[in-house]
């Protein structure tokens, strides 16, 4: 057989896979991943609505601006959102600038052929698969002790979390700045001007929506994660809000792990609560990161 002949043949025939048994196994795979699709929606579904049923009737403008309480009748979050906020201010505070400014350098101004950099960018790749509890352990050595020594406070906690999404920052910072056309910046430097002023004013701008999109769902991982702030200490039991960046703190995380591990089952129904309240604020920024990216994201 020619290659001329074996190319006008089908590949199912030149493989010696019939066309029928090629179809079957397609649409086998297509539903076993289906089946698996529609489990796993199943399974969650089935836990919203039981965090629902639990929660739902335990939500109250009192559960938003109380403190936590022995008594289950006077128990709330207030604490716990405001810790989470000055937690995400620090976080958000120290990803944007480092993200981006990591991003711009391995981009623009990096040499990928040399061995340092080729290392670097091998380790922000594996930092980002690395388990939270990971950082946590290395923020217990490292921030809350050892070198820095900042005890338990929120700063110790936001650098901490920090640390969980700042590779994912940078890697999706990457991926916007990729996106941006390379004629826009070479049209910028053949117009006379510098490679700065081309970084700034061109290809910075062009990527902002999807460098946003990037930081707000890496807020949202921020604001879920547990195991970073028990290891770093954060109280689970605050009845005060943090007055600043060297305050004891807690966090929704915190506090639903708190009241789960309680007995008492009217604990238990103020987590599911916690739990609602949770979620709602991680569909806002998903929301908020949806339509960021829709409106203001260019097509090229």
């Amino acid at each position: 057989m020619t290659t001329a002949e074996a190319g006008e043949r089908p590949v199912s025939e030149v493989l010696g896979v019939p066309p029928a048994a090629h179809k079957a196994r397609d649409r086998g795979f297509v539903l076993v991943l289906a089946l698996l699709t529609s489990i796993a929606l199943l399974v969650l579904a089935v836990l919203l609505i039981d965090t629902a049923i639990d929660g739902v009737p335990q939500l109250s403008l009192s559960f938003l601006t109380s403190f936590p309480s022995a008594f289950p009748a006077k128990a709330g979050i207030e604490s716990a959102i405001t810790g989470t906020l000055w937690l995400m201010g620090v976080v958000t505070f120290v990803i944007v600038p480092l993200g981006v400014a990591s991003a711009l350098y391995l981009e623009e101004f990096a040499d990928g052929t040399r061995l340092w950099n080729r290392i670097i960018e091998v380790n922000i790749q594996n930092l980002a698969a690395v388990p939270s509890i990971v950082y946590g352990i290395l923020g217990l050595a490292y921030i809350v002790r050892g070198p820095l020594s900042l005890g338990r406070t929120v700063l110790a906690g936001g650098l901490t979390l920090a640390l969980v999404v700042l590779p994912v920052v940078i890697i999706t910072s990457r991926e916007a700045l990729r996106a941006v056309p390379p004629s826009i910046k070479e049209g910028a430097l053949a117009l006379g001007a510098t490679r700065w002023q081309a970084i700034w004013r061109q290809i910075l701008p062009s990527s902002i929506p999807g460098i946003a999109t990037g930081v707000i769902l890496s807020i949202s991982r921020a604001i879920g994660e547990t195991a970073p702030l028990i290891l770093v200490g954060a109280a689970t039991f605050v009845a005060f809000n943090p007055t600043g960046l060297d305050s004891p703190f807690t966090a929704l995380p915190l506090q639903i792990f708190s009241w789960i591990s309680q007995p008492n089952d009217e604990f238990r129904m103020l987590a599911a609560a916690a739990i609602i309240v949770l979620l709602v604020l991680l569909v806002i920024l998903n929301a908020v990161a949806i339509t960021l990216r829709n409106r203001y994201q260019q097509r090229w």
